[in-house]
């Protein structure tokens, strides 16, 4: 299989069993192969900030905004739903979801987006 083709199956799965777009993109240079599953940026509009009345920089004293701009991190209701279309458990890190450069992950990940039981889970090569 190749990249583009996972790309595209990652993101018309994704895509008809939400009705939402989802970005879905390759990397560049030594990370080529690995692919991002993420909102689209105009979605990506979350962030952090200091709470109010915080001393400290410990993770604990910031909270979540959304900004209202694009540039950030996709919003709660987007990591929830985007952690259920690929079936986990929890929703997908803020960031989006990492795919790593193997025609198993691929595979795996063209399955769950489809809303199918991956016939195998990739596991690490590295």
């Amino acid at each position: 299989m190749k990249r583009n083709e996972a790309i595209k199956r990652i993101k018309a799965g994704l895509q008809k069993r939400s009705g939402k777009q989802w970005s879905v993109t390759g990397g560049r240079g030594t990370a080529w192969g690995w692919l991002r599953i993420d909102a689209p940026p105009a979605r990506c509009t979350w962030t952090h900030r200091l709470k109010d009345g915080a001393v400290s920089y410990n993770p604990e004293d910031y909270e979540e905004y959304n900004a209202g701009t694009p540039g950030y991190s996709m919003g709660p209701d987007d990591r929830a739903e985007l952690g259920k279309l690929l079936g986990f458990d929890k929703p997908a890190h803020y960031q989006g979801v990492s795919i790593a450069a193997s025609s198993d992950y691929w595979n795996e990940y063209i399955a769950r987006a489809e809303g199918r039981t991956p016939e195998k889970i990739a596991q690490p090569y590295w």
